[in-house]
């Protein structure tokens, strides 16, 4: 019987960073390597989400919905970047964050990004009592070229 071949792959399957340890409550956006359509534009986004579990849950969120992201036209590379803020005693911050990221994504580009199913009818409440506006859109403008 003969030996199977065995070959390590290109590239890293998961990298992860110190830059969200010792912050639970976060939100984490998905990036593809290269810029997805959207109804008024293009961005790199993939994905919005949250966690109240750290980076272990944004690990297992990235790996989860990697088959959907690698599977859009010319994608070969998912990297996912963290998002937080300040806490607030009685308020879920980082739930309102998610919101907020998803709400200014759709009104920028026209839709919710491709991985999300949440958001598509989304209301505005509260959440830019909490967070300014043009700050959310230039994060995800900058992350997204």
């Amino acid at each position: 019987m003969s030996k199977l071949k065995v070959k390590l792959q290109d590239g890293a399957a998961l990298e992860v960073g110190r830059v969200s340890i010792g912050q639970n409550k976060l939100a984490y956006v998905l990036l593809a390597n290269k810029r997805l359509k959207y109804l008024h534009g293009s961005s790199r986004v993939a994905y919005i989400g949250t966690t109240k579990k750290g980076v272990s849950r944004v690990a297992a969120s990235a790996a989860y919905r990697a088959e959907e992201i690698l599977d859009l036209h010319g994608v070969t590379r998912c990297t996912a970047r963290v998002v937080t803020c300040t806490p607030r005693k009685s308020v879920t911050t980082w739930k309102k964050l998610e919101r907020a990221l998803l709400l200014v994504f759709r009104q920028e580009y026209g839709e919710v990004p491709w991985c999300n199913t949440a958001g598509k009818r989304m209301k505005e409440k509260d959440e830019f009592d909490y967070f300014d506006r043009n700050r959310l859109k230039k994060i995800l403008v900058e992350i997204g070229r």
